[in-house]
């Protein structure tokens, strides 16, 4: 389980649904700052294994799966919800955006699940039930978010990579799905401008007239890594209380 940073965070409510359903974790802390909060939810999660890994590392990637291997001999499911991209590059126009920033948010929120797909296929192919592969995409990466930029390039990018990933993995029994959330208020979206005007447009624009929690985020990912979802690999399923099938906000009758 990659991106488990806080208590907020997408990553740590798929975490809690995981663990209710009596799976056995291991989480990943990027860097000694972030360590400390990390093994306190480890704690709280259970977790039989708490690495270090940096994304952007191929050292350690595959050092992390040589503990899982050495810890459990298999996976049974992997979840990827790691990106990011410099503040200052989420404002202002996206033609501003620098090379080392597009590079930077393109190496961390997409190659590095290609990176953990490579390291850690040999283990899912053994996982019982339906081995499988989960990242977090985002609306931004098929229609433009202000102030999203180059994240949403990121983002379209990753839904790309799950479809050539599930093609290579398919024949190994591996499948690879990505979930995409509607806005919500984690530490990491704060980072984007506009997040509270996003939010009041999602609860009057979208079907159910609501936002999603993270709990329901936590729920549609136990189908993707279940059993329950074993047909289905390489999609993008929207967990946005409908806002993405909108064209437009609802008319006002007449």
């Amino acid at each position: 389980m990659l991106g488990v940073a806080n208590a907020r965070s997408l990553a740590t409510a798929i975490a809690r649904a995981c663990r209710r359903e009596g799976a056995e974790l291991a989480l990943t802390f990027q860097n000694d700052r972030l360590e400390a909060k990390v093994r306190e939810l480890a704690t709280e999660l259970g977790a039989a294994v708490v690495e270090p890994c940096d994304v952007t590392r191929d050292a350690e990637v595959a050092a992390l799966a040589t503990r899982v291997d050495a810890t459990w001999g298999r996976l049974d499911f992997l979840v990827h919800a790691v990106a990011f991209a410099r503040r200052d590059e989420l404002e202002g126009a996206f033609i501003d955006t620098s090379r080392d920033g597009f590079a930077m948010a393109l190496d961390v929120s997409v190659y590095s699940l290609v990176a953990l797909a490579r390291a850690f296929a040999p283990l899912l192919a053994r996982g019982e039930g339906a081995p499988s592969i989960l990242t977090l995409s985002y609306l931004g990466g098929e229609r433009v978010v202000p102030n999203y930029n180059v994240m949403g390039v990121a983002k379209a990018a990753l839904d790309a990579t799950v479809r050539y990933l599930a093609a290579d993995l398919g024949p190994r029994g591996v499948r690879v799905n990505a979930l995409s959330p509607g806005p919500l208020r984690t530490l990491s979206a704060a980072g984007i401008r506009g997040l509270r005007t996003m939010l009041s447009l999602v609860e009057s624009s979208a079907p159910l007239r609501r936002n999603v929690t993270a709990d329901e985020v936590g729920d549609a990912a136990l189908f993707a890594l279940s059993s329950l979802g074993r047909a289905m690999t390489g999609e993008v399923v929207h967990v946005d209380a409908g806002f993405g099938i909108m064209a437009t906000p609802p008319w006002p009758s007449e």
